[in-house]
């Protein structure tokens, strides 16, 4: 799996998480300002494998 981390038509940075096999696992819902911004938000995201699952109703 890969992060790739581009600007948008708005000229905001995102992310995307792949798969090896092409597929989009994940993707930021919005544009960030700053790289650094979008950068931070990948690290989060990196940091959630601890995070626990919980069914909701």
């Amino acid at each position: 799996m890969k992060f790739e981390l581009y600007t948008d038509k708005a000229g905001e940075w995102r992310w995307r998480l792949k798969h090896g096999n092409g597929n989009i696992l994940a993707t930021t819902s919005e544009g960030y300002s700053s790289k650094a911004s979008a950068l931070k938000c990948i690290e989060n995201v990196k940091n959630s494998a601890a995070a626990e699952v919980i069914e909701v109703e």
